[in-house]
């Protein structure tokens, strides 16, 4: 199941833990720059649109340059004023 943002903010607030099921290979990369990736795009890391917002990034290691974040920026201004 998954949550959409009023009721993962109503679960939270009532203090109740979320579950989702985890489809086999959508499991976001163990690295440093997902969440502030995520929370730049405004975006959530259970959400649905996470797994495919980091993989349409392709490889993280390649954001680490400066023309790549200069690259990136425009697209998550894109996202966070449409909601994700």
């Amino acid at each position: 199941m998954s949550w959409d943002s009023l009721q993962i903010a109503a679960l939270d607030a009532l203090g109740h833990d979320r579950y989702r099921v985890q489809v086999p290979g959508q499991v976001l990369p163990d690295d440093p720059l997902v969440d502030p990736l995520l929370r730049a795009a405004g975006l959530h890391r259970d959400g649905d649109g996470a797994f495919a917002f980091v993989r349409s990034l392709g490889a993280l290691s390649e954001l680490r340059s400066a023309s790549a974040k200069r690259a990136l920026w425009p697209r998550l201004r894109k996202l966070r004023r449409h909601g994700g």
